[in-house]
């Protein structure tokens, strides 16, 4: 009897240190990711994919890198599995509503975002890619609503402090859009899309002094920021800076093509001498 006993326990070691060697290299493969170390943490997860783990972590991280390769397809699935492993893994719906935006599928994002909140009422990102997509998909008022509950719960979100002035400014409430991307800047000074933006409304307001000093320092910080030099040129020939404006243009053209210049932010019927 001794020795059948002796057999099981020698069975049991075996897959007591199987599972031990499993969530060795699990823990690698998150180890590796965490560090920045993509390719290598990639091989560990298709070797774990292989060997048939089925641990959330695994699909949830391998499917965030294949979208940011652009394997989209293949990233919803993955994402998916993660899910159905884990169905209260708030960061993976988030992720799948990430990835169906991506398809257009808009409807199922915002199906994506609210499940999210649902099981994490409190979570500042989830309220806020709600707000993107609902902005998407025209619903402004309450875009509007999901931003402001994102920033009452994260004061210092300073993405959603700016994305809410989009849609204000989308509302035509300018004067709340120019406050919420100040409070952006306020929040991130180096934030050259918010000190675009802000730009761009005090050129709707006709502060085009002061649209000039916010699109030069969105340029400071974002040096091929071509955008913000096209709408600076334009502003700088109402200001009949053309001399200015010439050098802005010689800058537009080493960034993009000479086609670019067909669609500007602000028109201004003016030529240059």
């Amino acid at each position: 009897m001794r020795g059948f006993g002796d057999q099981s326990n020698s069975k049991k070691k075996k897959i007591k240190n199987k599972t031990s060697d499993k969530y060795k290299i699990i823990n690698l493969a998150l180890n590796l990711h965490s560090k920045g170390k993509i390719q290598e943490a990639l091989k560990y997860y298709e070797y774990c994919l292989n060997q048939g783990f089925n641990d959330y972590r695994i699909f949830s991280n391998y499917g965030i890198i294949l979208k940011n390769e652009g394997k989209i397809i293949k990233a919803e699935s993955l994402i998916r599995k993660a899910i159905e492993l884990k169905p209260d893994f708030v960061e993976a719906h988030i992720n799948l509503g990430n990835i169906l935006k991506e398809l257009g599928k808009l409807k199922d994002a915002e199906s994506s975002y609210r499940k999210a909140i649902g099981l994490k009422p409190d979570y500042a990102k989830a309220h806020s890619n709600l707000g993107i997509l609902l902005k998407d998909l025209g619903k402004l008022q309450e875009a509007e609503l999901s931003y402001r509950k994102a920033i009452g719960l994260k004061p210092d979100y300073a993405k959603a402090h700016c994305d809410l002035g989009i849609v204000l400014k989308d509302l035509g409430k300018f004067q709340e859009a120019e406050l919420s991307y100040r409070k952006a800047i306020e929040i991130n000074p180096n934030f050259a899309d918010a000190h675009f933006n802000l730009a761009n409304i005090l050129a709707d307001l006709y502060k085009i002094q002061e649209a000039e000093v916010s699109y030069r320092k969105a340029i400071q910080i974002k040096p091929d920021f071509t955008d913000a030099y096209i709408n600076l040129r334009n502003t700088l020939i109402h200001l009949e800076n053309f001399k200015e404006a010439r050098l802005c243009l010689e800058r537009i053209m080493s960034l993009r093509s000479w086609s670019i210049l067909g669609s500007y932010s602000i028109n201004y019927e003016m030529e240059l001498d």
